[in-house]
């Protein structure tokens, strides 16, 4: 039976201001992208949501009582994470764009109210996915023109929502040329702690020199995604007119769900997947985590819910058209450089792995999935960058083909139910930015071990989506 979905998030801003990191804190800066950061020129912005209960909780009592110092400690938090109040300055080709912060650069940060209902946007069950999408994360201001070919791309924006009566939430987007998602979780768990406790725990590393192209893959890779843009096919009113950032994209009617699979329920993936690959005398050392059995679990799953799609609009693709996954992985530790922990922008290389659609749809499919996806782990711990300068051309011929294509956004490792402002643990976090071939990845909040993974389908799809869940656990004996 379909869940009920409800109808989009009602919400009202009240409150819009500017914060900046304190004044004379930082200096004005020109900060180059480095290739690491180059490949990310042209995707969307990212979207992530905390939600925190507060019964009793009213707009008014937020906005005198709570605002004030998440303002105030997100200030402060800035003058270390500045890259976040820059802009993303984008001049005419052959020009590299670059993040630049001068004094007076901010952050848009606006307060709303929702009259929806908290308790069904933090629940598991299919839920509009407007309410989140669009809603519950600001959009990143328009660009402002610095000259008549230059374009100014604020990096980040902050939405405060309020549910009367039952809690609150913290939409955040930002743009990914800036930082990848480790950078960004912590800059969130630096505001949080400068909230609750006053204090920053360690601070970012911004030195770019770390990260050295010789062979000027920068360039390339720059070149790759202004001959997509300029080929794309989306109407170009939508397009913000710098030729790098990405055309807007149509809401849909979708769902989203979060999928919680416990530490049971991986244990049995993963002694499904070691026990057939010592049947085919293979390695069982091949790679067999929670990561990649889960990772396995959702392509699969992705790909059925792709063929219903085909089914009801008479496509057909042939059985030995290859699938893709592509995962990021961070590469702080891998590449033998001296890079901290700590080095904020993007440090992350590819996971790619690819499997024919026959055997993915298969009785091992499973198994298929996570050899080659475990393959994919080990081929990139050889050499994180080897092949680097190909990369993206090769990523962007499988954005052709959108149907054969997963991706992943977040990671378990970070963490995110540890993002504490003073109010506990959140009841929910999303990642907003879902959809079009992607889910999320957190950890449980509630079983340490377990997995919860974020979906976005049509909303013609949930009868289909329900039934093959089901049958998935009771196929790999998942029920409990």
């Amino acid at each position: 039976m379909a869940m009920a979905v409800e109808s989009s998030c009602r919400v009202k801003v009240v409150d819009e201001s500017h914060v900046c990191p304190p004044r004379g804190s930082v200096s004005p800066t020109t900060i180059p992208l480095t290739f690491l950061d180059m490949a990310w020129i042209s995707i969307g912005p990212m979207q992530r949501i905390f939600f925190y209960e507060f019964p009793g909780i009213n707009t008014p009592h937020f906005t005198q009582n709570i605002y004030p110092n998440l303002k105030h400690s997100l200030s402060l938090t800035l003058r270390h994470f500045f890259p976040f109040a820059a802009n993303l300055t984008c001049p005419p080709p052959p020009n590299h764009p670059y993040i630049s912060y001068k004094e007076g650069d901010s952050v848009l940060v606006s307060v709303a109210e929702s009259d929806y209902y908290f308790d069904h946007l933090t629940a598991n069950q299919a839920r509009d996915n407007n309410a989140f999408h669009q809603s519950l994360v600001p959009k990143l201001p328009t660009p402002s023109l610095l000259s008549e070919e230059t374009h100014a791309v604020p990096t980040m924006a902050v939405q405060f929502t309020v549910f009367p009566n039952s809690g609150f939430s913290i939409g955040i987007a930002f743009n990914h040329v800036a930082a990848d998602g480790r950078s960004f979780n912590h800059f969130v768990k630096s505001w949080a702690s400068m909230s609750v406790t006053h204090r920053l725990g360690d601070l970012p590393c911004h030195d770019k020199d770390l990260v050295e192209d010789p062979d000027g893959i920068a360039s390339i890779y720059l070149n790759d995604w202004r001959n997509f843009l300029k080929n794309c096919s989306a109407p170009s009113s939508a397009d913000s007119g710098n030729g790098v950032t990405p055309p807007a994209v149509v809401p849909q009617e979708k769902v989203r769900l979060t999928l919680v699979l416990g530490r049971a329920e991986i244990e049995k993936l993963k002694q499904l997947v070691v026990a057939a690959t010592q049947t085919q005398s293979e390695p069982a050392a091949a790679r067999i985590s929670t990561y990649v059995v889960t990772c396995a679990f959702i392509w699969v799953l992705w790909m059925k819910i792709q063929e219903s799609k085909e089914g009801t609009t008479g496509g057909h693709l042939d059985d030995d058209t290859l699938s893709h996954f592509i995962a990021p992985a961070d590469c702080r530790g891998r590449l033998g450089l001296p890079f901290p922990t700590t080095y904020f922008g993007n440090c992350l290389a590819q996971i790619s792995g690819s499997a024919k659609r026959s055997e993915l749809m298969g009785s091992n499919g499973i198994v298929v999935a996570a050899k080659a996806i475990g393959r994919a782990i080990c081929k990139l711990e050889k050499g994180p960058l080897t092949g680097a300068e190909n990369s993206m051309s090769h990523f962007i011929e499988k954005l052709k083909m959108p149907s054969l294509l997963v991706t992943v956004a977040g990671s378990p490792k970070f963490r995110v139910y540890d993002t504490d402002f003073g109010w506990g643990k959140p009841k929910k976090s999303e990642v907003g930015h879902i959809g079009h071939g992607s889910f999320s990845l957190n950890e449980c909040r509630d079983e340490e071990g377990g997995v919860e993974i974020g979906l976005v389908i049509g909303r013609q799809q949930l009868d289909f989506f329900n039934a093959i869940i089901e049958h998935a656990r009771a196929e790999y004996s998942m029920i409990g």
